[in-house]
């Protein structure tokens, strides 16, 4: 069990504003990620902790039903009181303001990370049918991770391994390497590469084939979808820097 914990600092009195501020914060970061809002709640503490002065968890829709997620607590100046209890030093802030000095109140968020791990991994996992597709038509395991967090962002692939089309490929991994995470493969048929992309969560195929090595241009496909499109290969980075970049979640929070 790995936990991930914030305690933020705050005077005594102001400590329910922090609460509910940390507790908005909290829940509209995780429903940022993706997953779905309505896989989402809170669950407000009615017995309390001896030290608490609020508590609640944010729940998550498990496969086994809502479960916490994460915890929001008001912790009051136990903590701090207690450091000083037991260490013998004084763990006071002077208020420069009002020329006071007090310990800190505590509000503290902790979130599980085995179990956002669990939470992204049980929604994300699919089993479809699907239509024709290459040779590999029929079912298909999908990760649908969403982009920003998915492990690899793009696989270039190159149609056929003949015909300049893996040094040609080479030449878009290379170009697009330096900004995402890329896989590169050139073993099997379009379609078996296209299915394990999709097991391992891949949100995007980059495929170069034969009218690459006339135009530059290149098909992009997208993996919940499956849909194509042919672009041009300076045009590759632009279409999809936006959908999975992390930097671009965290502005909507």
């Amino acid at each position: 069990f790995e936990q991930m914990e914030m305690q933020y600092f705050v005077k005594p009195g102001t400590e329910m504003e922090a609460y509910e501020f940390w507790k908005a914060k909290r829940l509209k970061w995780h429903k940022a990620l993706g997953l779905g809002d309505a896989n989402y709640r809170y669950h407000d503490h009615l017995n309390l902790a001896h030290y608490a002065n609020a508590a609640c968890d944010i729940q998550f829709n498990f496969p086994m039903g809502f479960k916490e997620l994460e915890g929001i607590h008001s912790r009051t100046d136990f903590d701090l009181k207690s450091h000083e209890k037991y260490s013998g030093k004084k763990l006071q802030y002077f208020d420069t303001e009002t020329q006071q000095s007090y310990v800190p109140f505590v509000v503290e968020t902790s979130v599980g990370l085995d179990r956002m791990f669990l939470s992204i991994l049980s929604t994300a996992y699919k089993e479809e049918k699907v239509g024709a597709e290459g040779e590999d038509a029929g079912e298909r395991v999908v990760l649908s991770i969403p982009p920003a967090l998915a492990p690899y962002k793009i696989a270039v692939l190159p149609l056929v391994k003949k015909d300049g089309l893996p040094e040609k490929a080479e030449e878009v991994l290379n170009m697009l390497k330096f900004d995402f995470r890329c896989y590169y493969e050139d073993k099997d048929t379009i379609g078996r590469r296209y299915r394990r992309m999709d097991a391992i969560g891949t949100p995007y195929c980059v495929t170069i084939d034969h009218q690459t090595l006339q135009d530059n241009t290149v098909t992009i496909r997208e993996r919940d979808s499956m849909k194509q499109e042919r672009v041009k290969m300076e045009e590759v980075k632009s279409k999809i820097q936006r959908e999975v970049s992390i930097h671009e979640l965290l502005k909507t929070i």
